[in-house]
C-alpha cells in the first residue's frame, strides 16, 4: 500500500505536540538569555530538551521502521545510506527525507519548543524548513562523522542563514561517538568540503596553525535522549567512533531564515523541483515553519 507523503502537509498531523493557543504559551519555550550568549560566543549551545521519554520513544520505533529498505515509503528518501561509512569496518546509517514518511519524524519540524528556540538563535526571524537527516550508529561498530562545517555542503543556497539542530534519541556520550565541537569556530570562515564519513581528522589539513591550536581542544556535547544541541552553520564539528555496547541514534533538522534563495540550477535535493537560481527557498518541499510575529499576536 503506497504510503501518503506527509510534505504535502505543512501542520501537526499527529497529537504528538501540541500547538499553542497563546502568545504566553509560546513564550514558555524561549532560551534563556544566556544560553542565546553561548550560541552567539561558541557557535552552538546544547542541552536543549526537545522530547519527553515518550516521544523519544515514538521517534525510535520510527526510525526502526524505516531503517529497513524495504519499507514501502522507501521512495520518498531523498537520500537513503544504509551504511555510508568509508571504513568497511564501522557502519554509519545516514537519511534524508524521513519527514515525507513519518508522523512522528514529521511533527518533529512543528514541535514548538524547536521552532521558539530556532527563531530566537537565527535572530529572532520566521524559520523555514531546509531539510531533516537521520544518523544512527550501531552498537561497538558506528562509524565517525568527520569534522567540517553544515554549509560547506549546502553552498548552492544563500546567504548563511542557516541552523541546525541535532536531537539525541539515546544518551549521546564519548564512548558511543556524541559531537565534538571547536568553541568559537563559526568566526573562521567557510572551510573546504570533506567526505562526510571520510577520515574523522581530514579537515585538519585544511587549517592554520592558530586554528590547528584550537582545534588541539574540542569540546564534548554529551546529551541525554531527548535532548538537542543547536549549532550554527559554520561551526566545525564531528562525532567519533561508537565503541559502546549501545546505539547513538539521531534526528537533525536544518532549517533556514524566511528569505535564504536558491544558488543554483540543479535541484536542491535528490527528486525535488528545481528552485531557480535567485529564486526564494518556498514552497511544498521547503515549509514555513514558524513566524514569531504570526504566533505573538
Amino acid at each position: 500500500m503506497p504510503v501518503k507523503d506527509l510534505s504535502t502537509v505543512h501542520q501537526l498531523v499527529s497529537d504528538l505536540f501540541r500547538w499553542p493557543a497563546s502568545p504566553e504559551e509560546w513564550k514558555q519555550y524561549e532560551l534563556s538569555e544566556e544560553q542565546v550568549h553561548s550560541f552567539r560566543k561558541n557557535g552552538f549551545v546544547s542541552g536543549i530538551r526537545l522530547l519527553d521519554e515518550n516521544q523519544v520513544e515514538k521517534i525510535r520505533a520510527e526510525l526502526t521502521d524505516i531503517a529497513d529498505p524495504n519499507h514501502p515509503g522507501h521512495e520518498l528518501f531523498y537520500e537513503f545510506h544504509s551504511n555510508e561509512s568509508t571504513d568497511p569496518s564501522t557502519i554509519l546509517f545516514h537519511a534524508l527525507g524521513a519527514w515525507r514518511i513519518k508522523e512522528g519524524l514529521h511533527d518533529v519540524l512543528w514541535n514548538p519548543r524547536f521552532l521558539v528556540a530556532a527563531s530566537q538563535l537565527l535572530g529572532n526571524v520566521p524559520v523555514r524548513f531546509w531539510h531533516d537527516q537521520i544518523f544512527w550508529k550501531p552498537p561497538r561498530q558506528g562509524g565517525v562523522v568527520a569534522w567540517h562545517q553544515d554549509y560547506s555542503y549546502w553552498t548552492r543556497t544563500k546567504p548563511i542563514a542557516h541552523l541546525t539542530c541535532w536531537c539525541g534519541l539515546d544518551d549521546s556520550t564519548k564512548e558511543n561517538g556524541c559531537l565534538q565541537y571547536i568553541p568559537g569556530s563559526h568566526e573562521w570562515g567557510l572551510l573546504p568540503k570533506p567526505v562526510i564519513a571520510g577520515e574523522l581528522q581530514g579537515i585538519k589539513d585544511f587549517l592554520s596553525k592558530k586554528q590547528k591550536e584550537q582545534f588541539a581542544h574540542p569540546q564534548l556535547a554529551e546529551v541525554k535522549a531527548g535532548e538537542a544541541i543547536f549549532h550554527h552553520a559554520l561551526a566545525l564539528h564531528g562525532s567519533g567512533a561508537n565503541t559502546s555496547a549501545k546505539p547513538r541514534r539521531a534526528f537533525v533538522i536544518n532549517v533556514i531564515a524566511d528569505g535564504v534563495i536558491s544558488d543554483s540550477n540543479e535541484p536542491l535535493l535528490d527528486g525535488v523541483p528545481v528552485v531557480p537560481k535567485g529564486a526564494l527557498i518556498q514552497g511544498q518541499f521547503f515549509p514555513l515553519l514558524f513566524d514569531p510575529v504570526m504566533e505573538n499576536q
